[in-house]
């Protein structure tokens, strides 16, 4: 058995590869960048304890293509971390097409393809968890991100009614909530302006230690850091006009890019 994380190549992915593996975990460890998985598989000890598989997600066909690669070596999956995902800013209206497509294609449906292919496994072991990094944005929406923000609001739906689905299965299941984590995905997605770049920040490392720790406590929705705890909390007193007006400022003006791991 194994634990397998996608986005594996960069931020949250590589410290969730190297906190698992510092664990004693078996590893898959899976992105688009060979080079880095590579070098990532290397550096906790090859193949064996860390195997290295470059796969463009956003494919429609990927969850199948590496479900059969596992099964082919006899792999198993016991931990399922989803944690692959892109995002772009700008106005809705404005962005292109392709970019949208590749936000829900890569947020939303690959990460359900990857559930529906490993959670029945699973269930039928009667072990096994799936954990989903999701966003403070999940909490809001967000003007200017809101393609993004609305896929994790998605996720972090599905993410509460698996819950209730897999109760008595052995299979459990996290929303991982981070805010801001000064990442590759923030400086290409073009959020990494003055404003958006003042608000409290936590590290990788820091977000998956909150989010292992709070596996072993089988918390289902995990926000790493006090203050961030405290603004989606403090969110439900507050008009709803207000916030998505807050949100907006600290996104705006939109610039292009995306980033994906």
């Amino acid at each position: 058995m194994r634990a397998l994380v996608t986005g594996a190549s960069s931020g949250i992915g590589e410290s969730f590869a190297r906190a698992l593996r510092a664990r004693g975990e078996r590893l898959v460890l899976v992105a688009r960048r060979a080079d880095r998985l590579a070098r990532l598989a290397a550096e906790l000890g090859g193949e064996d304890v860390a195997l290295p598989v470059s796969l463009d997600l956003a494919r429609p066909d990927a969850a199948e293509s590496l479900s059969r690669t596992l099964q082919a070596r006899g792999i198993g999956v016991r931990l399922l971390v989803n944690n692959a995902g892109v995002g772009y800013g700008g106005r809705v209206h404005e962005q292109a097409p392709e970019r949208q497509r590749a936000m829900i294609d890569l947020d939303v449906r690959a990460l359900v393809d990857l559930t529906r292919a490993f959670v029945p496994a699973m269930v039928e072991r009667g072990q096994g968890t799936v954990l989903n990094v999701v966003s403070m944005s999940a909490f809001q929406p967000v003007p200017f991100l809101a393609v993004y923000a609305a896929s994790k609001a998605f996720v972090l739906s599905l993410t509460e009614s698996m819950a209730v689905e897999l109760e008595g299965t052995g299979v459990t299941v996290q929303a991982l909530c981070p805010g801001n984590i000064p990442t590759e995905f923030q400086a290409v997605a073009g959020t990494s302006d003055v404003k958006f770049s003042r608000t409290p920040a936590t590290t990788p490392r820091e977000v998956v230690e909150a989010s292992l720790a709070a596996l072993e406590k089988r918390q289902l929705v995990v926000i790493p850091g006090l203050r961030d705890r405290i603004t989606v909390s403090a969110q439900r007193f507050v008009p709803r006009a207000w916030v998505r007006r807050a949100a907006g400022e600290l996104f705006r003006p939109p610039t292009g890019g995306g980033a994906r791991a």
